[in-house]
Order: C-alpha cells, then structure tokens, then sequence
C-alpha cells in the first residue's frame, strides 16, 4: 500500500513514454509527470487493487516484521502532514499507508478480506479480543464500518513498520505500538501553501481547507467521541510553520527513536533485566 509509486504503467503514454518507469507519484498519488495523461481504461480500483496486493505479497515474503512499531499521523488542511509522511516512508523504509486507500480497503469486503488473512488464527483471534475491548472501553458505537475498519487498520498493525496518514488510526491503534503525530500550522499559512501546491485562489484554498478540517473533525468525533485538536491525543505535536518539512521529518525521526526506547525498556523482559543489574 505505498503509494510512493511508478506511474508510467496507469499513464495513457505508457507504451511509448520516454521516461517509463521513472516518474513517481507523491503521497496524495498526484503524478508530477508533465507527460502524464490519465488512461481512463484503468478504473482507480484497479490501480487501489494492485497497490494492495503488492502489499499482500511484501508481507507474504516478509514472515517477521522489521519492526512491531508504527507512526500514525494526523494533520490538518495545508499543513504538509502528507509530504511529511512521503518523505518519513522514504527515509525509514516504512510502509506507507494513506487515507484514501485505507478508505477503500475497508468499504471493500474482498479486500479487507484478503488484509485480514495474511494474519494466522491466533493473531486474529487476539485483534478481535483487543478490537471488542476497545469498543467497551471507550464506549464506541459498534457500526459495521468502525469495526470493518478497525480490522484492516488492526491487521496492518499487527504486521508493524508502516506509516499511517488520517482515517483515526491513531485513535485505533495500540498506543504501546504506535507513535502519534499532530502536524499543525496557522490558517494563513495552510492557505498560502495550498495556494502554491494546488493553484488556488486565496479565497478557494480557505474554503478548501476550512472543508478539509471540518470534516476530519466531523469523523474523529462521531467514530471516536474525542476532539482531535486536542494535545493530549498525540505523543509529538509540530506547527510546520515554524520548523519547516524537512525540520518536522528530523524532529519526529529523532522524537520517535526515543520513543520506540522508552517503550522497549517498559517490556516486562527488559524490566526484568534491569531489576536484576
């Protein structure tokens, strides 16, 4: 499910494009190919399909995760939450996992099944135990969605190394395992950026924006009953404004090696190690 990818194979140049095989998509799958004209043969689901299976196929190879961590980042409209997770997936050779496919593997029963079968019938059966506690615990509203979701995001989990962008899985996942980003900026400064980015008036990049934070907003509260503006939620807050995209990459590399120590010292081995010294 990265989607740092390849375009020229969904490009209606694809047969005879000079620069096949080396353009890439950004993290919002955005083709930054001058060249590029979209082949509308290829259905999106069928590009979604691949992009999963591809995935399916890295853990089949992969028995043992490299590591049972995982970063979850939220951000708001405008404020580079999703380059910020590009470029982290670049650096650390995570899996990277955005929104929109997340979205779609769980509205898609054949392949949130194939998702949730890559896991063996003991690592199920301790998700779905953890899955119904959570439910009680915060007192969420079982909808077949949330919990159709809740599976896919859990079993992705489960495997480790990835890089979660929105769709509250910061909010769904272990927060032993899971490393939980707030990428923030001030208005006029989001407005700018999708001015730039996006080739938008002032006035549409504020309404794009204010729309964007509205309805994430609107989603965290009516599946997980919190505010998501709210610090608390979060192990690492960064305004980008003051830092920059590349300043926030370092600064959660740094704050998430630290983090992935603290909770490597909190396992009941290692604290049984240090009793004994």
């Amino acid at each position: 499910m990265h989607l740092d990818r390849k375009v020229c194979s969904i490009c209606a140049w694809r047969e005879h494009c000079q620069k096949r095989f080396q353009v890439v998509t950004d993290a919002l799958f955005n083709v930054n190919c001058p060249d590029y004209t979209r082949d509308v043969q290829i259905k999106d689901s069928e590009v979604e399909a691949k992009i999963v299976q591809e995935q399916l196929d890295k853990w089949q190879r992969e028995k043992a995760p490299v590591s049972v961590y995982s970063i979850a980042i939220s951000r708001q409209a405008g404020a580079g939450g999703s380059e910020i997770a590009r470029i982290l997936a670049k650096k650390t050779k995570m899996d990277l996992m955005a929104g929109q496919i997340i979205q779609r593997v769980a509205e898609s029963s054949k392949m949130s099944t194939k998702v949730i079968e890559t896991l063996d019938e003991k690592a199920v059966t301790t998700m779905e135990s953890w899955i119904n506690s959570m439910f009680v615990s915060r007192h969420l509203w079982p909808s077949d969605y949330l919990k159709h979701l809740t599976m896919v995001m859990g079993t992705i989990g489960k495997h480790g190394n990835a890089i979660f962008v929105g769709r509250g899985a910061g909010y769904i996942l272990p927060p032993e395992t899971t490393f939980r980003v707030k990428i923030i900026a001030p208005l006029e400064y989001r407005i700018e950026s999708m001015m730039t980015i996006r080739n938008l008036s002032r006035a549409d990049a504020q309404k794009y924006i204010e729309k964007r934070d509205a309805d994430r907003i609107a989603f965290i509260r009516k599946y997980f009953q919190t505010d998501s503006m709210d610090p608390l939620n979060y192990d690492l807050v960064i305004n980008t404004e003051k830092v920059g995209i590349e300043g926030a990459v370092d600064t959660i590399l740094i704050a998430f090696g630290d983090w992935t120590q603290v909770y490597e010292g909190k396992k009941p081995g290692k604290l049984k190690k240090a009793k004994a010294v």
